[in-house]
């Protein structure tokens, strides 16, 4: 795998996530570039970019360097479950009705 690819730069970390996880740079390029969604990273001034294939999810952690080139500082791929966005919050009415099916099956 390069360094350089396409308009990004890999970091080492990023390499050797790619490599134990078996993503292919393209597909971990791909899911920066055409993103499904992004969030803010854990890093200053980076940001998460995530591209859903079905169950699967490629995560890309980027962040742009003084020249202003992205660089990826680590990527990986996880299952979603059940296919539902795992970044969704659940609503006032859902939170009420589980806590209510909850009560409900203590008590038969």
């Amino acid at each position: 795998m390069k360094t350089r690819y396409m308009n990004a730069i890999f970091t080492k970390h990023a390499i050797n996530r790619l490599y134990n996880q078996g993503i292919t740079q393209s597909d971990a390029w791909y899911a920066f570039q055409h993103p499904d969604g992004s969030l803010p990273g854990k890093t200053l001034g980076s940001k998460k970019f995530y591209k859903n294939y079905g169950k699967q999810r490629i995560e890309v952690v980027a962040k742009q360097n003084e020249k202003g080139e992205w660089v990826i500082l680590s990527c990986w791929s996880k299952y979603v479950g059940d296919g539902k966005p795992i970044f969704r919050k659940e609503t006032f009415l859902e939170t009420i009705i589980k806590k209510g099916l909850d009560k409900f099956r203590k008590l038969i």
